[in-house]
């Protein structure tokens, strides 16, 4: 294919993130890439799309500096860019776990999991999975057996841990995430919580679904990941759906963004039902006065209320 996308992440000591990400810029879109790059003093994370001409330049000049050295990059193929434009933003903290005292990854972490050997572990008694992504990204794909913390932010993610200690003592605790940035701070917390056997996903979902042994196995559904694909295959041997319609409960895969601005909750919503419920999450979101389905569409205020009755009765029932 003529185009990738390249995941990554790399912990560093970054002098002045936002002149950096002035400058990151400034470089990327002179290669013509697009994506989202987060910079902070810990280090860089990002997402980025462009031909092989593109990101072959791109990967070769950040192997050379010296800050990154070490940076891995994972590659999809692609038949056209991941993103709309090119984002390079400034930030405290590349992951917020809301710490006080925060954790360095450098210092100390969870030892590394490789996919085979991840595969093999999960499978034990003595073992619990503990997926360290939101509700929404677990819900469209998860590891078979995984617990599902019940958090809408990664920051809460403490709070739940300590609130369910009793079921993690005594156990080996394996933590996973879309690349493996998330887990390079949540793996550490929960050793200096005194949890003594942690591991994490080396590389996340994305190189276990690539891995040549583990070949995805055990991975249930889609991976969400950030960017306009939103969800992307893992399991090589028996992929399976458990995303199910908000409206229906129907299995689904599709990600949309809630038509109301000020609501813009992501669902798993078919085609149909995003139609028939004008992109709304519920019928207040449906005819809010800013939903973005009846502009684009341009719905008069006929089509609206002939909708909404729909919409409405069902809503009853």
């Amino acid at each position: 294919m003529e185009y990738r996308i390249l995941l990554y992440y790399h912990y560093t000591s970054i002098a002045e993130p936002a002149e950096f990400a002035k400058e990151h810029l400034a470089f990327c879109k002179s290669l013509q890439l697009k994506g989202r790059i987060l910079v902070a003093s810990e280090g860089i994370n990002g997402t980025v799309s462009g031909t092989v001409e593109q990101t072959n330049a791109y990967m070769e000049a950040m192997k050379a500096d010296p800050l990154f050295q070490g940076i891995v990059f994972k590659i999809d193929e692609s038949e056209t860019h991941a993103f709309k434009k090119m984002h390079v933003r400034p930030r405290a903290e590349l992951v917020n776990l809301s710490l006080e005292d925060d954790i360095n990854p450098r210092e100390l972490t969870g030892r590394y999991v490789e996919p085979a050997e991840f595969y093999e572990q999960m499978q034990q008694d003595d073992t619990i999975v503990i997926d360290a992504r939101n509700t929404y990204e677990y819900d469209v794909g998860h590891f078979e057996g995984a617990i599902r913390p019940d958090i809408e932010s990664f920051r809460e993610l403490p709070e739940w841990i300590r609130e369910n200690r009793d079921m993690l003592e005594g156990k080996r605790i394996l933590t996973y995430c879309t690349g493996g940035i998330r887990c390079e701070k949540f793996s550490g917390w929960l050793v200096r919580e005194g949890f003594e056997d942690v591991g994490q996903l080396h590389g996340g979902i994305v190189t276990y679904g690539k891995d040549p042994v583990a070949k995805g196995q055990l991975w249930k559904g889609q991976c969400y990941v950030f960017d306009e694909r939103l969800v992307v295959p893992i399991n090589q041997v028996d992929p399976s759906i458990v995303g199910k319609d908000h409206f229906t409960g129907e299995p689904c895969e599709r990600y949309i963004n809630c038509a109301n601005p000020e609501c813009n909750k992501q669902i798993l919503c078919s085609e149909e039902n995003e139609h028939k419920h004008m992109g709304g999450c519920t019928p207040a979101c449906s005819e809010h006065p800013r939903n973005m389905y009846v502009a684009k569409h341009g719905l008069n205020a006929e089509e609206i209320a002939a909708r909404m009755e729909i919409i409405l009765a069902e809503a009853v029932h």
